[in-house]
C-alpha cells in the first residue's frame, strides 16, 4: 500500500512539475510574441488571470505573486503601462488604493494567443463528470494548502 501511494505520489508530481515546465514555457512564448521581457509578459498574465478571476491585483499583490521589490514593480508597470496593457485605477473607496486592470491594446491579442489553450481546456473539462472535475479541484486546493504550509516553514 505505501508503495503504491508512493508510485501515485511520483507520478502525480511528475505530471505537475512537466505542467509548469509547460506553463512557464507558454507564458515566456507570450513575452516572445508580444515583444516583452519574461518578468513583464509573468506580471501581464497574473493581472489578466486575476481580473478574470473577479480579483484584480494591486501592486502590492503583484509584486508579491512575481518575486519584485516595490521599485521593481513600479518600474515593470510603468513600462505595460506605457504600452497600454495595463491601466492602474482607483476604483476602491480609499482613494490611495491602486487596482490593475488590462489595458484596450492587450485584450485582444491576449485572447488569440490564449485562446487555442482555454478551448483545448473547455474540450477537457467536457469529457469528465462534474464530479470527478469537483474532486480534482479539491486535490489541487489541498495540494496548494500543503505547498503554502511548507513554504511558511521555510520563510
Amino acid at each position: 500500500m505505501a508503495d503504491d501511494v508512493a508510485a501515485r505520489s511520483a507520478s502525480l508530481l511528475d505530471g505537475l512539475r512537466s505542467f509548469g515546465a509547460n506553463y512557464t514555457e507558454f507564458t515566456r512564448r507570450f513575452a516572445d510574441w508580444l515583444g516583452l521581457h519574461a518578468t513583464d509578459a509573468a506580471a501581464l498574465v497574473e493581472i489578466l488571470y486575476a481580473e478574470d478571476t473577479g480579483s484584480p491585483l494591486s501592486p502590492a499583490r503583484l509584486g508579491e505573486r512575481i518575486a519584485l521589490t516595490s521599485g521593481a514593480t513600479t518600474n515593470l508597470l510603468n513600462r505595460l503601462e506605457n504600452l497600454g496593457y495595463v491601466v492602474r485605477t482607483r476604483e476602491n473607496s480609499d482613494r490611495r488604493v491602486v487596482t490593475l486592470r488590462s489595458g484596450t491594446d492587450i485584450q485582444a491579442p491576449a485572447r488569440e494567443f490564449f485562446g487555442p489553450f482555454s478551448a483545448g481546456l473547455a474540450a477537457l473539462v467536457a469529457e469528465y463528470p462534474p464530479e470527478e472535475i469537483e474532486r480534482f479541484e479539491a486535490f489541487l486546493r489541498q495540494l496548494k494548502s500543503t505547498m503554502d504550509n511548507v513554504l511558511e516553514e521555510h520563510s
